[in-house]
């Protein structure tokens, strides 16, 4: 199939429907109304199901329905809606059912407005409902991406037995942008043994996440968080960009990690080695990747559309070895490659510079 000139919410619904994914539930709000959309479309094409339902909570809990039958099941909204989903994803994740949720961010908090921001971070990486879960977030960077992470988010759903979420800043939703898809062979897969299909064969299953005696519910939580352990070991995932001789290395994720690209270009015209290390899993979160880092690097430098959140983790991955820097904007601003770059310049002066002031000023 040629290259399609595409939105990124557009290109995640095909990516969905590509991974086999078969009852979409959801209810609009911007800046993710293009998914429910396209999804009420593609899905219903492919023999499967698209329910506008009546309120975010009502979705969320049909999501739970059609997983527990096994069938490839997803929905998305924004952060006010995902915040009326938690308890549900909650429940997900206790039952340990697979299914994919997509957070296209807005700036809040509250209703806030609709312009993109990356200020739902925590509710995405530290849980968002109650009790000790996670889901497994995937952040992409570009349209490609778009399709592309969502057809893996399916599959580490199905792996793990657990909520899957995609968290994309309002910009790469409604950004257009070439999108090949590369495998247009749709994905099968059996019915799952746990599943409950309404069938002789499956009447024995149960899928619940209550568990009344303390003991059986500890046994079970310490299994959950096996699966984040065994996850963050086989599943992290991140992208380097010239970090091989960097002394500054950027975070960023999303847009923002696009940006910081030209500023790395510009700073080393200038002869400051940087680069960029882009967390594509949030959780779990690269962390290993940024301690091998740690011996050649002088600063890291977080850069994200909030008032800093993920900064939180990167100065937890690098222990204190190492300073942290962190730049945001808030509100709807995306920040600009210039900004950064001035920013860096006035905080950031390498370790040769600042031995050679050192003589200047003892000579």
């Amino acid at each position: 199939m040629p290259k399609q000139l595409i939105k990124g919410n557009d290109a995640l619904v095909k990516g969905s429907v590509l991974a086999g994914c078969r009852a979409f539930y959801g209810y609009p709000i911007t800046p993710a109304n293009e998914i429910a959309e396209a999804a009420a479309y593609y899905i219903p094409l492919a023999g499967g199901t698209f329910l506008q339902a009546e309120s975010e909570v009502a979705a969320i809990n049909m999501v739970y329905g059609a997983a527990s039958a096994g069938i490839r099941s997803m929905t998305a909204s924004s952060g006010p809606g995902i915040s009326l989903m938690s308890e549900g994803i909650s429940y997900l994740a206790g039952a340990e059912l697979p299914c994919v949720i997509v957070n296209v961010m807005r700036g809040g908090p509250g209703l806030g407005n609709i312009a993109p921001e990356q200020g739902d971070y925590f509710q995405a990486v530290k849980g968002g409902g109650h009790g000790c879960y996670h889901c497994l977030v995937l952040a992409p960077a570009t349209a490609q991406e778009m399709c592309d992470l969502t057809r893996l988010a399916f599959d580490l759903a199905d792996k793990y037995r657990n909520p899957v979420m995609i968290l994309v800043d309002g910009y790469t939703g409604q950004m257009m942008e070439p999108v090949d898809f590369l495998s247009t062979e749709a994905h099968r897969r059996r019915l799952p043994e746990w599943a409950v299909a309404g069938t002789a064969e499956t009447r024995h299953n149960m899928v619940t996440s209550l568990i009344i005696q303390a003991d059986g519910l500890e046994a079970h939580v310490r299994k959950l968080e096996a699966k984040y352990i065994r996850a963050e070991q086989e599943e992290t995932l991140w992208e380097n960009y010239r970090t091989e001789d960097a002394e500054l290395v950027f975070v960023g994720y999303g847009i923002v990690a696009r940006i910081l690209k030209s500023v790395v270009e510009m700073l080393r015209e200038r002869g400051i080695r940087a680069g960029l290390l882009r967390p594509i899993t949030l959780f779990p979160f690269p962390s290993a990747e940024f301690r091998r880092l740690i011996p050649q690097t002088e600063l890291f430098y977080v850069v994200e559309m909030s008032t800093g959140q993920m900064v939180e983790d990167v100065r937890l991955a690098v222990e204190g070895a190492r300073p942290v820097a962190f730049q945001g904007r808030c509100g709807g601003n995306v920040p600009t490659a210039e900004e950064i770059f001035e920013k860096v310049l006035r905080d950031f002066q390498p370790r040769a510079a600042k031995t050679a002031e050192e003589a200047l000023t003892h000579a």
